[in-house]
C-alpha cells in the first residue's frame, strides 16, 4: 500500500504476502497513538488471537514525537522517541498475533486538522482494502483532541466506503475518558475475563511510556476490573474484566446522522436520568 506520510509503515509478524495479509483483516484497530489499540481494542485483539478464520489488523495513526518522557527516556529526542514507540508498537504486534500493524506516523498537528485530509485518505485506503467486519476506534466523547481527531476521520473514511463496504459493527471505545456515564442499555459489553497474562504482556511492551512516568498499564487492567464489579449494584460479577463500547455503528450505516447530534443525544440521557432520580428523592417529580 502507499500512503501519504512516506515515513508509514507495514508491518506483518508473519511475514506472509503484504497483499493476502491485508484481505485475511476481520477485526481492525484504528487508535491514535502507539499502545492505544492495545488498550481499547483488546476484545479485538482476544477475538482473533491464534484464531484460523480471525484476523486483527492494527492502525497506528500518530508518530509518538508528543509522548511523554522520563528516567531513561527523559533526554529521548523526538526522532528517538518515535523509534522506540514504533518498535514498541511492532513487537506488541508480534505478542498479539495480529495480521498486520500500519503506522501511518502522522504528526498530531494533522490528525487534529479539521482541514488536512491526509489522514481521512490513508484510513479510508486501508479499509477499502481490508474491509473489516468490526472496526474497533476512539469514543466521539474522549477527551484528547487527537483521539477525536482520529474518530472523525475513521467515521468520514467509513461513510465514504460504497455501503456494501462498511464494517457491519464500529465500536468506540475508553481510553482518555471511560463510558461509565453511558445508559447501561447504550453500552456494548466487551468481556475480556480470564486473559490478564495476554494483557499484561500487551501492555507492558510500551515501556517508553511506563518508565517514562505513565503507569498505562496498571490503570488499564483497573478500570477493566472496575467496569466489571460496579457494572450491576444487585448481582454478583459474572466478569472480572469487562471493557465498555459506544455503538457507532448508526453513524457508519447511515452517513446523513450528525455526529455532534449522536453524541449529544447520549449525553443528554445521562443528564435526565440523572436529574429524575434526584428530582424524585427531593420531592421533585
Amino acid at each position: 500500500m502507499t500512503f501519504r506520510n512516506a515515513s508509514a509503515t507495514l508491518f506483518i509478524p508473519d511475514s506472509q504476502a503484504e497483499a493476502g495479509a491485508l484481505k485475511r483483516i476481520t477485526h481492525l484497530g484504528i487508535g491514535a497513538h502507539q499502545d492505544d489499540l492495545e488498550f481499547m481494542a483488546f476484545h479485538g485483539i482476544l477475538e482473533c488471537y491464534r484464531s484460523k478464520t480471525k484476523w486483527f489488523g492494527g492502525v497506528t495513526c500518530t508518530d509518538g514525537a508528543g509522548s511523554s518522557r522520563a528516567g531513561p527516556y527523559a533526554h529521548f529526542s523526538d526522532e528517538e522517541m518515535v523509534a522506540a514507540r514504533r518498535a514498541e508498537q511492532d513487537q506488541a504486534a508480534q505478542i498479539g498475533h495480529y495480521g498486520v500493524m500500519i503506522q501511518l506516523g502522522h504528526p498530531s498537528s494533522v490528525v487534529k486538522s479539521p482541514n488536512d485530509p491526509s489522514l481521512r485518505q490513508d484510513l479510508q485506503a486501508i479499509l477499502s482494502t481490508t474491509r473489516p467486519e468490526v472496526v474497533y476506534t476512539h469514543n466521539p466523547a474522549d477527551k484528547h483532541q487527537a483521539h477525536i481527531g482520529v474518530v472523525i476521520a475513521a467515521l468520514q473514511a467509513m461513510r465514504a466506503l460504497p455501503p456494501a463496504d462498511r464494517p457491519q459493527r464500529v465500536i468506540g471505545c475508553e481510553v482518555w475518558r471511560n463510558l461509565d456515564w453511558l445508559d447501561d442499555a447504550d453500552k456494548v459489553l466487551m468481556d475480556v475475563s480470564g486473559h490478564d497474562e495476554l494483557a499484561a504482556a500487551l501492555n507492558g511492551t510500551f515501556d517508553s511510556q511506563i518508565a517514562g512516568g505513565k503507569r498505562y498499564d496498571l490503570a488499564t487492567l483497573g478500570r477493566r476490573s472496575a467496569n466489571a464489579t460496579f457494572f450491576n449494584s444487585h448481582a454478583t460479577d459474572a466478569a472480572t474484566q469487562l471493557i465498555y463500547g459506544m455503538d457507532l455503528t448508526p453513524l457508519v450505516t447511515d452517513e446523513t446522522l450528525s455526529i455532534t447530534d449522536y453524541v449529544g443525544a447520549q449525553i443528554e440521557k445521562f443528564q435526565t436520568d440523572v436529574k429524575h432520580h434526584l428530582a424524585r428523592r427531593l420531592g421533585e417529580a
